[in-house]
């Protein structure tokens, strides 16, 4: 009971920080399940379906706020849906040792884009051509990277947007609806060869919906995109390191 009761904390604190950028908290989650003893898969799979509610939740108020860029959300949509399953089936033939380390590689990656890349926001809307340009490889690469990590996509979707020149808000909108298909897709996926532990789900789940409530609600009425960026870029830091020396250790 203490365990669980931990975990629905954890998942709690880590769905409100990372539901303001619109991503799901599989990438924290994943690791805090394997200290606990839950084997890899298992873990992917639960952090996985977390994301895909947590981010139901968050959409909900995004999509009402208007905030979702639907012309680019479409094209990610059928790739990062379609690509994730392949992602999946790459993870079960990878060594372990060697999955953690792309997960670090990915942690890294992710936290310099938030914090290094400052674009130019756009000026005009892009043509459909231009917009399929950008929708359709950042949605593969999402849901291939996304399933074979377990972590949704969603730090990927983000910074790529961004880095279009997409403002930070509508780029968070529009990856958080994306999420929500790429993890049940990968959650599906992860869940033939899982063992789901049914009260780890409950308590993680409805810690999770109300840590995307509170989280969307600061990002869209409290804190600014910048502050947003950089609290993310440090929590994704964080989590790498720890689990590199998890790697490394005896």
């Amino acid at each position: 009971m203490t365990l669980l009761l931990l975990t629905a904390l954890i998942t709690f604190a880590a769905t409100t920080l990372f539901s303001m950028v619109g991503v799901g908290a599989a990438l924290i989650l994943i690791p805090v399940f394997l200290a606990f003893g839950i084997e890899l898969h298992t873990a992917m799979a639960t952090a996985l379906l977390l994301n895909a509610v947590g981010m139901t939740v968050a959409s909900v108020t995004f999509v009402r706020k208007g905030l979702v860029e639907w012309r680019l959300v479409l094209p990610m949509l059928v790739l990062a849906v379609g690509l994730s399953p392949l992602g999946v089936w790459a993870a079960h033939g990878t060594d372990r040792s060697l999955l953690l380390w792309l997960f670090v590689g990915f942690l890294v990656f992710a936290a310099a884009m938030m914090l290094l890349y400052h674009p130019k926001p756009c000026a005009t809307r892009a043509s459909l051509a231009g917009t399929l340009a950008l929708g359709l490889p950042v949605g593969g690469a999402a849901g291939f990277i996304g399933g074979l990590l377990g972590v949704g996509g969603g730090n990927i979707i983000v910074p790529a947007l961004v880095a279009s020149g997409l403002e930070p808000r509508r780029a968070s909108a529009s990856a958080s609806f994306v999420v929500i298909f790429a993890s049940i897709s990968g959650f599906l996926a992860h869940v033939q060869v899982a063992r789901i532990d049914t009260a780890l789900l409950v308590v993680t789940a409805l810690a999770t919906m109300g840590g995307a409530a509170l989280g969307v609600w600061l990002a869209t009425e409290r804190l600014s995109a910048a502050q947003l960026k950089r609290a993310i870029a440090l929590v994704l830091i964080a989590v790498a390191v720890k689990t590199a020396c998890d790697l490394l250790g005896p």
